[in-house]
């Protein structure tokens, strides 16, 4: 079953982000607010508005364990928010030491620490300081040349997958001595002093664009990236230095996450989610969409039919402006909502129609024909 909710405004939700029971939901309705609702049913209570930032926030993350949220936004400066006894969200600061807008946020693994991309062309390490009672930060340059876009951890809690501007796909040491142990030796390399480059892949071949999403896969193994040229690309460093490359037929993706250790969910431009998986011979092949709602085409493109629908007058039914899908505009963002990256059950898109849609991915499984999660 497909649940699609709004939360009384029109404005597009770029991010959002739950927290561990997935009862309670922090969003930012595309300004400088983040706003934190309870979930009751099918209705949604307004908690509190999280307002510290200047300019448009960017990226958001909960931690489960913790209960804390961390923010980004395009005035430079990230929080970190954590409740008080009457359950208040309370900002801490957090100096990012950056001249540019900071971009995406990612909690580690462990929540001892998050990684910040921002458009300096760089990314914060940020971890607390308990002797001083704040959170510094630690720079990864080179060899940076452009925006940081993506982020995702790897779950050993110490390489860091980020991608920019610049088309290419980087694997950086996040280990921090400070607050951990050294890492255990993994495909991606065995030593990790911090900004080490494990992997480098530039995403031009066939034409290239710059890097929307980065996904470890469950166990870390493999990652995968969604790109501007409407590719998805996969790379496993056990079989050489090469990736991956699906040009598909769809718009450009904008977000994208593994649901199983087999299976990808991506989503973007398109405005429904597509699940891919990976083949036997290490291959990805595209599997259905999500969106059971489409109609099947029938007189060519949507657009095509639009025009042959202008009467003499040049007026258009209102109907043919509608998609036949759920999200209405572009997805972009894709979370989890039910299991984790090993199995999950069930996920949840936001976008710029202002809409949260949670999709059953059992429920799914049984109504497309062909479609199959491993």
């Amino acid at each position: 079953m497909t649940e699609s909710h709004k939360f009384g405004s029109l404005s597009p939700i770029t991010c959002h982000t739950w927290n561990k029971d997935r009862t309670q939901i922090a969003f930012s309705p595309n300004n400088q607010e983040v706003e934190v609702h309870q979930r009751n049913g099918n209705e949604w209570k307004l908690l509190d508005t999280l307002n510290q930032h200047d300019l448009r926030v960017m990226g958001i993350d909960w931690a489960p364990i913790t209960n804390r949220i961390v923010t980004c936004a395009a005035d430079r400066n990230a929080y970190v928010w954590t409740q008080d006894a009457s359950g208040k969200w309370k900002p801490t600061l957090v100096l990012l030491r950056i001249n540019r807008a900071a971009t995406c946020v990612k909690w580690s693994p462990n929540e001892n620490k998050f990684a910040v991309g921002s458009g300096a062309r760089l990314i914060s390490i940020c971890y607390f300081e308990s002797e001083n009672d704040w959170w510094v930060s630690k720079h990864i340059k080179k060899p940076i040349r452009s925006t940081v876009s993506t982020l995702d951890w790897h779950p050993n809690n110490v390489l860091l997958a980020t991608g920019s501007a610049d088309y290419k796909l980087r694997i950086f040491s996040g280990f921090i001595k400070d607050i951990e142990k050294p890492p255990e030796p993994t495909p991606w390399g065995v030593k990790m002093p911090l900004g080490q480059l494990m992997a480098e892949y530039i995403n031009c071949p066939g034409g290239g664009g710059w890097i929307h999403c980065v996904s470890f896969s469950p166990d870390g193994s493999k990652v995968v990236w969604v790109a501007h040229d409407s590719s998805i690309n996969l790379a496993d460093p056990t079989k050489g230095s090469g990736f991956i490359k699906l040009k598909t037929e769809f718009l450009p993706f904008l977000s994208c996450t593994w649901i199983s250790p087999r299976s990808i969910v991506a989503a973007g431009h398109s405005c429904v989610p597509i699940l891919y998986t990976v083949g036997a011979n290490g291959q990805l092949v595209y599997g259905a969409k999500l969106d059971t709602s489409q109609k099947k085409e029938s007189g060519g493109l949507s657009a095509m039919r639009m025009f042959h629908s202008l009467d003499k007058q040049a007026r258009v039914e209102t109907s043919d402006t509608n998609l036949d899908s759920i999200h209405q505009n572009a997805i972009y963002c894709v979370c989890i909502y039910g299991g984790d990256k090993s199995k999950a059950n069930k996920i949840s898109t936001s976008g710029l129609d202002g809409q949260l849609v949670i999709w059953d991915i059992n429920s799914l499984e049984r109504s497309i024909q062909g479609l199959k999660i491993e």
